[in-house]
């Protein structure tokens, strides 16, 4: 789940991280008056949406006058801002960010990620920050520093000093920068974080450090347990099929085909659809109906797959195990009757109760085209697909 530049901020300040000043505006003339409240000669405005690169799409804007605050609020309220980060349509903006002006003479990058390879909390620095990060990524990857956390120790205090010198700085920066670190850090691991960034993290001309921009996501399947920071969830910024199918406990992602996928495990999942694509193929979405699924839990599925316009084929693929192949038979059947399918449905069913399942399938009456194997349900996807008045 990611969140807000603003409440990131509100979170690494509350660990001891220095951040700048500002306030949340729901409106242009709210945003005036969080520069009035701030104080000082300007501003900075950024748009907030789940999207990194808004200053190149012109979601940020240095104004030196209220009315200017205002007016650049007026812009981006109600826009799709459209960066290198989003789709073509881009994520509403409904909230913008108001802060005081920092004076900059030098940007960091600093990130705290899970790296898989080594199971540890990994940190990834820069001694270049800002929006070139990205480019520098991938142009020069040595400029790049990173260093691995024992979870058992923690971050050790001569790790972040010696990151710090890395970083090339001195004297003062290097115990401010020490306390950045170990704040950042104690963000990621007591909230179950899956990244922390910080982009840029910059040095003022009096030689603090303040923390310009921030961004963290946590881990969807610890937020049961982090009730505060579920709270923070904005819909608004999430695909709406995800969002429906998050509310409903289902582990779902819109893709751009159109072969609806109703499947039980990540695994098998990705699979299907990569047989779907291997069939000529293009699946519309990845959705994981876990285990223990109920008939009433296979229907909210179809209509999860269905919110999706694009589709004109489902294919519902099960091996059983937790699941049985008779819920899911029945959840397909009732599926039709309740949602009023009209697009053909391909089944295949393997598992716990296959033979019951399959007998429910066969005496309901409907047009389900049944499959004994993968590579079989895929290619009558796609068939059905092609041909839809034929299926």
């Amino acid at each position: 789940m990611d969140i807000h530049e603003y409440q990131a901020k509100e979170i690494i300040a509350g660990f001891g991280v220095p951040v700048p000043r500002g306030g949340l505006a729901y409106s242009p003339e709210q945003a005036g008056y969080r520069a009035r409240e701030l104080g000082g000669e300007k501003w900075v405005v950024k748009a907030q949406i789940h999207s990194g690169g808004r200053g190149e799409a012109g979601g940020v804007k240095l104004c030196h006058s209220e009315e200017e605050v205002r007016d650049y609020a007026a812009t981006l309220f109600g826009k799709q801002l459209v960066t290198k980060q989003t789709d073509a349509g881009g994520k509403g903006v409904y909230r913008v960010w108001v802060e005081t002006a920092s004076d900059i003479e030098r940007e960091l990058y600093l990130g705290f990620v899970l790296d898989r390879a080594s199971e540890r909390i990994m940190i990834v620095a820069s001694g270049h920050g800002g929006m070139e990060i990205e480019d520098l990524a991938d142009e020069d990857p040595e400029s790049l520093r990173r260093m691995v956390i024992d979870p058992a120790v923690g971050l050790a205090e001569f790790q972040a000093r010696e990151l710090s010198f890395s970083l090339g700085l001195s004297g003062g920066q290097i115990a401010q920068m020490v306390n950045v670190l170990r704040g950042c850090y104690r963000a990621y691991r007591d909230l179950d974080a899956m990244m922390v960034e910080i982009n840029p993290l910059v040095v003022t001309g009096t030689g603090d450090l303040v923390a310009l921009d921030a961004k963290m996501s946590f881990d969807t399947n610890a937020l049961y347990r982090r009730p505060e920071v579920a709270a923070l969830r904005d819909a608004s910024q999430e695909d709406p099929r995800e969002a429906v199918a998050a509310d409903n406990g289902l582990a779902y992602v819109g893709l751009d085909g159109d072969i609806g996928c109703i499947i039980n495990g990540a695994g098998l999942a990705m699979a299907t659809m990569d047989m779907i694509k291997l069939a000529g193929g293009e699946p519309a979405n990845f959705l994981d109906i876990g285990g223990g699924a109920s008939p009433e839990r296979v229907c909210t599925a179809f209509r999860t797959v269905l919110s999706d316009t694009n589709v004109s084929v489902i294919l519902v693929n099960i091996f059983a195990g937790i699941n049985r192949c008779d819920w899911i038979a029945k959840g397909v059947v009732q599926a039709y009757r309740e949602v009023g399918l009209t697009l053909p449905v391909v089944v295949r069913l393997a598992g716990t109760n296959v033979k019951e399942g399959q007998e429910i399938l066969r005496n309901s009456g409907l047009p389900i085209v049944a499959a004994d194997t993968l590579a079989e349900a895929a290619d009558a996807a796609v068939a059905a697909r092609q041909q839809p008045a034929a299926a």
